[in-house]
């Protein structure tokens, strides 16, 4: 996961050169500059291509070197460096006599080598959101970081008590008495009531910024400029709910049953805080199976060593980047983990602080999945095309091979976890599983539809859409006369939004790719079951089918060249019990 840089984050602009965050550099870098005349459409984006390239590629890698050193370092002074370089090329990209000159340019899109006209493409995503007014920008910038800093420093407060969200999470973890239940809930959402106003004030500034770069609303703004086709995005996430629906329900109340017997309560009674996650978005842990079990005992190194043999047995090798990388827990470093390429040249390193833990050994898989699809780009393609197609392309490599960490067959081959165990507990893993993604998937349905009707109207009753959502994706009891907002205690509106919808899309791909990896070996189903280990072949479609193209494809197209076919639900439905 790659992480957020602050100052694209508060805006709320994904700047994608396709996948990254918009990365700064020196504001006095040479603009590609728009000639008097044009005899030749072809030469004159040739040679803009040529200079914004090479600007583009030393602002960007400045910039992401600034960013590693002080994820690295946790000094101010670093990040203050990093904030400037990132901040620097959003400068670069708000060239408004550039930004004219590439849009004369694409309207010629048809006549330019295929390669020229993509690359053009790309770069006007990232010029367009940059050419925001400066003094709504600047709003933007302000209230959002106002927010923010609430989020940061905001205390619940329970029985005359001020507690942490870690001391309220710990209560659903562990307290069995309904009532301290809610009330821990419940005090999780007061910082809701702390932002709400301020949040709508936000959203309404956003589409005021939208409209100036000719879209209806902010959320068309950040779908459009993410390359998504609205109706395409919504047709997915409509198959997507009506697939999962049955099953969902089925899980849900297998489990509900269950929350029933702990909390000593009717199945029927079983409310938003029975559940671990303040917004269900995760399971809650299983009874029958703890991960930790089959890693616990070794060491992070060892952790480390488990995914090294891996990807080098798929012909995939992570060596170089592991060398380059900040694998372990220390004072001062980033507590999270990501993948960066620093110069889309081979310099792809990873951050993580690595326990031995089943989480770490995933994000481990993970983030080494986001370095050799960075690594496996086509290295002639030019600099702004020389990354993953599209933010949840990466993320559906990524999930792919992070899911591997809890396969049965892959645990017992490279983990060396005790085969007897591992089948006696293979159906309680199998049903974890099942519960994580069912769950995340209703979880995402409710954040994509709300954050769309918030940008449509956002003086609406949004307490009330909240629930409505809630209750048709998720399919919770509205808590009897609740009338808060409870929305708004969701802080990705702020620092992520539009943005939820990649991470199930990831999943989708995921899913779909696992599907045409067993259809490549003769096999109709059952694809979780494959054996990936030592299988050159498996890295050799990843290098041929998904990772050589870059960016130089829209997303859609390099979904069919993947797999075949469009990206669709089907699979995942499958996966989780659903029925096409």
């Amino acid at each position: 996961m790659r992480p957020l840089l602050a100052a694209a984050a508060a805006i709320g602009l994904i700047v994608a050169s396709q996948i990254s965050t918009a990365r700064g550099g020196d504001a006095s870098a040479s603009q590609p500059q728009p000639s008097k005349e044009t005899p030749d459409v072809k030469a004159e984006a040739s040679a803009f291509l040529a200079s914004y390239q090479k600007a583009y590629a030393e602002l960007d890698t400045r910039a992401n070197l600034a960013s590693w050193k002080a994820a690295n370092s946790g000094k101010k002074d670093d990040f203050a460096a990093a904030a400037e370089a990132n901040l620097a090329l959003c400068r670069f990209h708000s060239d408004a006599a550039a930004y004219q000159r590439l849009e004369a340019l694409l309207r010629h899109s048809r006549e330019l080598p295929p390669l020229d006209a993509r690359a053009l493409q790309v770069a006007e995503l990232i010029y367009r959101q940059n050419q925001l007014p400066a003094d709504l920008l600047e709003q933007m910038v302000k209230l959002s970081s106002e927010i923010e800093q609430t989020f940061k420093t905001y205390r619940a407060e329970v029985d005359g008590k001020r507690l942490t969200n870690n001391d309220l999470l710990e209560v659903l973890r562990k307290e069995n008495d309904s009532q301290r239940r809610k009330h821990a809930w419940e005090a999780l959402k007061q910082v809701g009531g702390a932002v709400a106003a301020k949040l709508v004030a936000l959203a309404e500034l956003r589409n005021r910024a939208a409209r100036t770069l000719g879209f209806d609303n902010y959320w068309q703004m950040q779908i459009r400029l993410q390359e998504h086709d609205p109706q395409q995005l919504l047709a997915i996430f409509d198959e997507l709910e009506r697939l999962t629906r049955e099953p969902f329900a089925a899980m849900k109340a297998r489990m509900d049953g269950e929350l029933a017997a702990r909390f000593g309560v009717a199945p029927e009674d079983i409310m938003p805080w029975h559940y671990d996650n303040p917004f269900f978005q995760d399971a809650p842990p299983s009874a029958k199976v703890d991960l930790d079990e089959f890693y616990r005992t070794k060491s992070k190194e060892q952790i480390v060593g488990i995914a090294r043999t891996f990807y080098d047995g798929i012909g995939l090798p992570v060596e170089e980047v592991l060398k380059r990388s900040d694998l372990y827990d220390r004072e001062g470093k980033d507590q999270h983990a990501f993948c960066t390429s620093m110069d889309r040249s081979g310099d792809v390193r990873v951050l993580c602080n690595v326990k031995p833990t089943a989480e770490w050994m995933d994000t481990v898989l993970h983030e080494l999945g986001h370095s050799v699809y960075e690594l496996g780009v086509d290295p002639r393609l030019p600099y702004n095309l020389r990354t993953a197609t599209h933010p949840f392309t990466t993320e559906g490599v990524a999930m792919f091979f992070g899911a591997l960490s809890g396969d049965p067959q892959w645990m017992i081959t490279c983990a060396g976890a005790d085969k007897a165990r591992v089948d006696e507990l293979a159906p309680a893993i199998a049903e974890q599983r099942r519960r994580e993604q069912l769950i995340f998937a209703r979880w995402t349905m409710v954040m994509l539809h709300f954050e769309k009707a918030l940008y449509e109207n956002p003086r609406q009753d949004l307490n009330k859409l909240w629930w409505d959502y809630v209750e048709r994706f998720q399919m919770l009891k509205r808590p009897p006369g609740r009338n808060e907002p409870d929305w708004a205690a969701k802080p990705h509106f702020t620092i992520a939004p539009v943005y939820y919808h990649n991470y199930m899309l990831g999943e989708l791909f995921a899913a779909q790719m696992r599907h045409a990896i067993a259809r490549l070996e003769g096999r109709s189903g059952a694809a979780p079951e494959l054996q990936y280990a030592g299988r050159r072949d498996v890295g050799d479609y990843f290098k041929e089918k998904v990772f050589r193209p870059g960016a130089s494809l829209p997303w859609p197209e390099l979904v069919r060249h993947a797999t075949g076919e469009p990206l669709t639900a089907r699979y995942f439905a499958a996966e989780v019990g659903g029925n096409p």
